[in-house]
């Protein structure tokens, strides 16, 4: 996805500090995962290669259609698709991710914001607030592992119970720990999810049934939930 040769001039310049390796690595990271945040501690050193070379790697995405964004007060960079189109997240990938956005805003308005710019939800908290947003229960233990997972794919949530590595640790009974939604999920889903939110409560329903049957449904967003690519 880049030139060699282009790494490696600018590996040369910095005499050592970045290797070859170094921007190689960050250049897939941020194409695969899609956000990087510096207060993950095995993004640390891809996010100050990003955060210090933007341009470069700016002009590495452009051809694939791709827009790099750094976010310099809450420290994390995405790689977007410039242009949106369908996904294939199920629908309760979906509504997850919306009640999600929702929450994420009411938590900015009340002032509730770590200083990595995430909002912290218990269990009980998002059972309530699924319940009220999305006019349906959370989903049960399983299958909110699996949403969990998707979301931090997404890299629009994690799990207060995920160890330091980033890897994903058992889910907890869902009366303790919680979710932490990051801040980058205002640039994955961007102010159109918000109305969609609106309109599924007021058409919830009619759309109960094909929301219990797991079927994907189109999603035209910023182009960041596609589960295909996630």
């Amino acid at each position: 996805m880049s030139n060699p040769r282009d790494w490696e001039d600018l590996a040369n310049r910095l005499d050592g500090i970045y290797t070859i390796e170094d921007f190689e690595t960050a250049a897939y990271r941020l194409v695969s995962e899609q956000v990087i945040y510096h207060s993950d501690r095995s993004s640390r050193v891809t996010y100050a290669i990003l955060d210090l070379y933007e341009r470069e790697f700016a002009k590495v995405l452009a051809p694939l259609g791709v827009s790099l964004s750094i976010n310099r007060q809450l420290r994390y960079a995405t790689a977007l698709p410039r242009h949106a189109k369908a996904g294939t997240a199920t629908v309760a990938q979906t509504l997850f991710a919306l009640v999600l956005r929702g929450l994420y805003d009411e938590g900015v308005r009340a002032g509730g914001l770590t200083e990595d710019g995430e909002v912290l939800c218990d269990y009980i908290e998002l059972q309530e607030k699924f319940h009220l947003m999305a006019g349906r229960d959370l989903p049960t233990r399983g299958e909110l592992d699996t949403l969990l997972r998707s979301a931090k794919r997404w890299g629009i949530a994690r799990r207060l119970e995920d160890d330091d590595s980033g890897h994903l640790t058992p889910l907890q009974e869902q009366s303790t720990g919680g979710v932490a939604i990051r801040p980058a999920i205002v640039d994955v889903l961007g102010e159109t999810a918000l109305m969609r939110l609106v309109q599924w409560g007021a058409a919830k329903n009619e759309t109960h049934a094909d929301g219990a049957t797991g079927e994907s449904v189109a999603i035209e967003d910023n182009g960041g939930m596609n589960d295909e690519t996630a």
